[in-house]
Formats: structure tokens, sequence, C-alpha cells
């Protein structure tokens, strides 16, 4: 790709960069160091010309390795992007966040350069602030109701969240441990939602159990999403809080067959929350789903990220072909379609039968896939799988 640095430019600031007027002969200020110093160390080429300096970003490396693709803010920057709030007097960010993370107030302790206590009012509402920063859909979300957005770029709240929270993880901050109430509550699955009501019900005292039927606790956030979308050290992270603040996490623990919920009532529990998922993929019911090379998303993405196929000292089996279809425009589509090509795809293909603009994904992740080059064959809907001789998918027809 191609990215040119303007001067003067403010829009940018949301993407992990930010400039300011020329000084001198020099267009980037201090904050943007560590983007250019991430593009050398990824090989990319960095040209001045004018008042711009233009980064080509070598492709082939970026999509080559499971590194985070995207970086966060400096604190110079995340300071910068905080001053742009308008702290509105009716708050409509918090209207558009699931958890109503206090918003407005954890920007302004951004700005005044207070991370960690603006950290401590996201943490109140929000038991995942490293992993919502990262994977929320923010712009259908707090940022889809910032005022800033109706004339330009609203405020990157997703970005500030993932700044203090990862400002905080290098900080070595003891987690406190609430009066224990006398009471215990079991929560069957280990993921997101889980993982959130484990948090809150040990804040209050409770004596919690996590029942996990995989080797980890995460859920989703382990087998689904990508390292290079969200690296599994964040959310270990963020487990080991949960077992610091006294949350108990059973693994290998298939609830319904290992044991019931009865069973469970029985083991002095006086609540049990199910959060087992929704982990059953769905097919489209079309000739040929059967055929070897066919894969649901959870499969594929589970063996890749929780089973780390894309490692070489690991034996998770997995195919790696050099022409990948990935039927599907959502986010676990892109997440397919981009480690597909980190695998060794020579052409990676996103079908989707609606256009371009109604690609449900977040906008990101489809900037991200496009530069990536990843193809994307929009108003096509497959109809039949096809395969040769030996049951191997070699084509797909469309309408």
């Amino acid at each position: 790709r191609v990215m040119y640095v303007k001067t003067g430019e403010s829009g940018p600031s949301r993407y992990g960069f930010s400039v300011s007027k020329k000084v001198g002969n020099s267009v980037v200020r201090h904050h943007i160091t560590r983007l250019l110093r991430e593009s050398v160390r990824k090989n990319d080429a960095l040209v001045k010309e004018g008042n711009r300096i233009i980064i080509v970003a070598r492709k082939d490396v970026k999509n080559k390795n499971f590194k985070e693709v995207t970086l966060g803010y400096t604190e110079e920057m995340a300071v910068e992007e905080a001053q742009r709030c308008l702290n509105c007097k009716h708050k409509p960010c918090m209207t558009g966040c699931p958890v109503s993370v206090r918003i407005p107030e954890f920007i302004a302790k951004v700005a005044e350069g207070k991370f960690e206590e603006a950290y401590a009012i996201i943490k109140t509402t929000n038991a995942l602030p490293a992993v919502c920063g990262r994977v929320c859909p923010q712009e259908h979300q707090c940022e889809g109701k910032c005022v800033r957005g109706i004339k330009g770029e609203p405020v990157g709240i997703g970005r500030l969240e993932r700044f203090c929270a990862d400002y905080m993880m290098d900080k070595a901050v003891a987690v406190e441990k609430a009066e224990p109430n006398g009471h215990k509550v079991a929560v069957v699955g280990g993921g997101p939602s889980s993982l959130t009501v484990a948090g809150d019900l040990a804040k209050l005292g409770y004596d919690v159990t996590i029942y996990e039927a995989f080797h980890t606790a995460g859920g989703v956030l382990m087998y689904g999403i990508p390292e290079f979308r969200l690296p599994k050290a964040i959310v270990q992270h963020e487990i080991d809080n949960l077992t610091n603040m006294g949350v108990h996490i059973m693994t290998n623990m298939v609830i319904g067959r290992v044991l019931s919920i009865d069973e469970l009532m029985g083991m002095g529990y006086e609540a049990v929350f199910v959060g087992s998922g929704a982990g059953l993929p769905r097919f489209m019911g079309i000739e040929g789903e059967g055929l070897v090379g066919v894969y649901s998303a959870n499969e594929y993405l589970t063996r890749i990220n929780l089973m780390k196929a894309y490692k070489d000292d690991y034996e998770t089996p997995i195919m790696k072909s050099k022409n990948v279809a990935v039927v599907g425009g959502g986010n676990v589509a892109m997440d397919a379609a981009r480690s597909a090509m980190r695998l060794g795809a020579e052409h990676v293909y996103i079908v989707y039968r609606r256009s371009m603009d109604e690609l449900p994904a977040r906008k990101e992740e489809v900037h991200h896939a496009q530069e990536e080059g990843i193809e994307f064959l929009v108003l096509n809907n497959p109809v039949k799988i096809v395969g040769d001789e030996n049951g191997h998918v070699n084509g797909m027809e469309c309408i």
C-alpha cells in the first residue's frame, strides 16, 4: 500500500499516526517516530517528497506473519487525540456503548496525561478494555454516536481505551481482592461474557469458578480471533487478572458430560451462569460441502489460533492451499481470508452475495484485507462446490 502523511492533517491520528505543521524541513512530529520506526522494521520504504512522507508498506512482508497489524498510540498521540473530545453535555457516545463506559470522563483524564486514572474509570464498567479497544465495532457503537463524526473523524475512543489498557499492562499493579461474602457461583464457559460475569461477581465478593470445555479459557477471543488482530498474550493477561482476583478456572470441563447443572448445584453453588457460546457452524446447504478442503470458519480458525497451526513447531493438521475462497463478508470471513494468506495462499477470494458497501465487516478489517491482497468477488452467490475424482475441492460455481 502507499500511505501519505501530509502536513496539518488531523484525521490520520485515529489510525495510529499524527502530524503537525511544518517545522523546518521536516513534516513529521516526534510522536509518529514509532510508526516510522515500525515501518523500517517491516522493511517498508520511506520516501520524502516535498511536504509529505510516503510510506510504502510491503504487503508481502505484512501478510506473511501473524504479528499484530494495527499499532497503538504513543502517550503524545493519545493526549492529542483525547483533546479532540468535546465533552458533550448529553454524552451521546455512552449511549452507543453496550457496557456504558464513562467515555467522556476517561478521555478527559487521558487529555490531562492521567492515564492510570483513565484506566480506573474504564475498569468500573468494562472488565476487558485491552480486548474491547481492539475488536469492538466502535464505528457502529460509541464512535458512531460521536458528535465529531458528523462533519469529520470521530474521536478514536477505541484506540484510547486500548492505549490505557496497554499502558497499564506494563505496570505492576496489585489486584485487590474483595471481602468474601460467603456465596458461590459457577460460570459455564470461558468466553468474553463469562469472563465479564466472573470479574463483576468477584468484585462483589462471590466465590466464582469458571468451567471451560477447552484446555484454555478465553473462548472466541482465543480460538476465533487471529493473533494479528488480537494477540493471545493480551487475552491471557486479562484472564490472569481474574485469577488474581480469586476466580477459579477449571479447563477441559464439558458441562453436560463431565458434570451436569444439577450436580453443580449439588456442589454448593447457589447460581450457575451459562455462557457456552454459539460455537456450531452454519453451512449453506449446497452441493459439495462434504468435499475434502471445505472448512467451516469455526474449525479453520480454531486450528490456526487455539491449536497454533501457523507455527512450525506445532503438528496441528491444516490444509495450506494456493487458492482459497471464503464465503461471507463479515469479520469472521476477513479473519479466515487474512489467515489463509498468511498460511501461504497465492490467491484468496472473499465471495459475497451483496455489494462492497453492504459488507457487514468492520471497515478497518476490509481495509486491511484489501491492503494485504485479498480479492473481493462481490455480487456472487455460491450454488455448488466442485470436486475432483478424489473428492477434493477444485472449484466453485456462483450466480
